[in-house]
């Protein structure tokens, strides 16, 4: 028969069967191995009220922390919502990560936070 993924879209290998998870976007059950898996980035607070908080504190540099969410997305949702695309045949066999966004006015990537000593 033949095959259009290397792996069958799966990273399941030698594993017989893999627990299921509902995907966040529309409560499908998919196989946490196949599931396209991404975490949202967002800050605690909005930026106004870190203006205000950054006005008040007794310290001069206070990086509040971010909130990091692993987000599971079914197949379907991924492609809809542009995390993954659809390939070519030829595409599909290459396996290299996508290229990094860097910023602009810096060379570093897009979601690099910038160190404070």
């Amino acid at each position: 028969m033949t095959v259009k993924r290397r792996n069958h879209g799966r990273s399941k290998k030698g594993r017989g069967h893999v627990k299921f998870i509902r995907c966040d976007n529309c409560s499908q059950a998919c196989p946490k191995d196949k599931a396209i898996k991404r975490f949202q980035i967002s800050k605690m607070v909005e930026a106004a009220a870190e203006r205000d908080m950054a006005e008040a504190s007794v310290y001069e540099t206070y990086v509040i922390p971010r909130l990091y969410i692993k987000k599971h997305y079914c197949v379907g949702c991924a492609i809809h919502m542009k995390f993954v695309r659809v390939r070519s045949r030829t595409a599909r066999r290459n396996r290299d990560p996508p290229p990094r966004r860097f910023n602009k006015d810096t060379k570093k990537p897009a979601g690099a936070v910038k160190a404070t000593a």
